[in-house]
């Protein structure tokens, strides 16, 4: 007779109820919750440990079980690999991207407060993009032999998961996507139409106060919450700054965020920090009332 469920495995297929579970109560698509409860009853009926079957076939092992994708089987992965998974987190409002980042040999607490704080990225595919494009480089401390070594380690980390070539910022949605995707969040946000979530940095008082939303478009799942960073509450833009996470059924992945330009020729427009030069072109090609809809902000308000 087969041996009984592992307790990694009973573990994993916990996580994933559980990510089904918030991911319905945060009005995300039923499919993608029936994904998540289809993947934990193939796990939680497993005769072999999920730590055996990845030794042994990698994480093509995870992606031939019945109901488990390359986005589920990356996210198992992760699991397996560090004992966390910082999707569910972000779900439960836990999401801790400097305890996440120290994970990263090289990384310790100072170095991965300032990568978040500066770079305002809390997910290691995230992290990895920011390795190659340059911008880890101008966190301080941080030089280009230093850099390099992260890269090289957060390669050997993923593609362990992910066996495929690191992403790249191209490889999201277009700009014109994530701008219509901050419109829809922030104007939902004000009108009070979406589920909050308790975050637990900075809400000592445990106050449901982050509104979330989950849509698809064009093939790409995203979600859209305002940011809960240390520099976001330094300068009072917590109701401006919207960070949009996004991924695609081949688990391309990735993330940014979306402010309100203060200077230049995009000011008082909505712009993706890193993609500004895409954001004007897109601007100009958009034509008024496109910008009007989507480009131009209210005042950022402090929710305190």
């Amino acid at each position: 007779m087969p041996e009984p469920e592992s307790r990694v495995n009973a573990e994993v297929a916990e996580r994933l109820r559980e990510a089904a579970l918030l991911l319905a109560q945060q009005g995300a698509n039923p499919f993608r919750v029936a994904a998540y409860r289809r993947a934990a009853d193939t796990v939680a009926g497993l005769d072999r440990d999920l730590r055996e079957l990845v030794r042994e076939g990698g994480v093509e092992a995870l992606e031939a079980l019945p109901g488990i994708g390359r986005g589920i089987a990356a996210a198992i992965a992760e699991m397996l690999r560090t004992g966390r998974w910082s999707q569910l987190e972000r779900l439960r409002g836990e999401l801790d991207p400097v305890a996440l980042f120290q994970t990263v040999p090289g990384i310790g607490p100072a170095l991965a407060r300032r990568i978040h704080d500066i770079l305002g990225v809390d997910t290691l595919e995230a992290l990895e993009v920011a390795a190659h494009d340059g911008r880890l480089e101008r966190v301080p401390g941080v030089g280009p032999r230093r850099a390099a070594a992260i890269r090289a380690t957060l390669e050997s980390m993923l593609g362990r998961v992910r066996g495929r070539r690191p992403p790249r910022l191209e490889d999201g949605p277009d700009v014109g996507t994530l701008l219509d995707v901050d419109r829809e969040y922030r104007e939902k946000a004000e009108r009070g139409r979406l589920p909050r979530i308790a975050p637990r940095r900075f809400n000592p008082s445990g106050e449901r106060w982050l509104p979330v939303l989950h849509t698809r478009r064009d093939g790409w799942h995203l979600t859209a919450l305002y940011s809960n960073t240390a520099r976001a509450h330094e300068l009072g833009r917590t109701r401006d700054w919207v960070v949009i996470y996004y991924y695609d059924d081949h688990h391309r992945e990735g993330q940014c965020t979306v402010v309100t330009e203060t200077r230049g020729p995009l000011a008082g427009r909505r712009v993706i920090r890193g993609r500004e030069a895409e954001c004007l072109a897109w601007y100009a090609a958009s034509g008024g009332a496109r910008e009007a809809d989507a480009g131009r902000a209210q005042p950022p308000r402090n929710r305190n």
